[in-house]
This record gives structure tokens, C-alpha cells and sequence, in this order.
């Protein structure tokens, strides 16, 4: 019984140490790898995003009707004729 336990405890610990051994070639293969090829920022995109339309005061009411019109008639897919909004209220 004793053969078995000594067996299995040495084929463990070569276990581990392949497992070590591996490890640290894998830690140096990468500190290596930083070294030879360093990491570069990609370019930044120079297409400037869309912002949203600021609302005007006093500005152009009907156009923003009519923008919020084409916009809910395309969403509930009806025509914006059968569309009629009352009431616009900013939060």
C-alpha cells in the first residue's frame, strides 16, 4: 500500500511542477512578447457623431411637429395624415 502512496505523490508533485514550469515559460513568453511588439492606441475616428437637435425656445414649433409626426407615423407604420398631435411637453 505504501508503493501505491509514494507513486501517486511523485506523480504529483511532477505534476505540478510541469504545470509550474509551463507557466513561468508562458509569463516570460508574454513579458517577451510586450517587450518585441508593444501596444499602439488605434486611431481615433475622425467621423463626428450625430448629437441630438437642441430645442429652441421660441423657435421653430412647426418643424418639430412635423419632425415628431413623421417620427411616430413610421414607428406605429400608419400614414402621418391619420396622425394628429395635440400637445408637445418638455419634462
Amino acid at each position: 500500500m505504501e508503493t501505491s502512496v509514494l507513486a501517486a505523490a511523485n506523480i504529483s508533485a511532477m505534476a505540478l511542477a510541469v504545470i509550474f514550469i509551463v507557466l513561468i515559460i508562458l509569463i516570460f513568453t508574454i513579458k517577451l512578447l510586450v517587450k518585441l511588439i508593444p501596444y499602439e492606441v488605434p486611431p481615433s475616428s475622425k467621423t463626428p457623431r450625430r448629437q441630438p437637435a437642441a430645442v429652441s425656445a421660441g423657435g421653430d414649433h412647426a418643424a418639430h411637429v412635423a419632425v415628431i409626426t413623421a417620427t411616430l407615423a413610421r414607428h406605429l407604420g400608419k400614414s402621418p395624415d391619420k396622425l394628429r398631435i395635440v400637445n408637445i411637453s418638455q419634462p
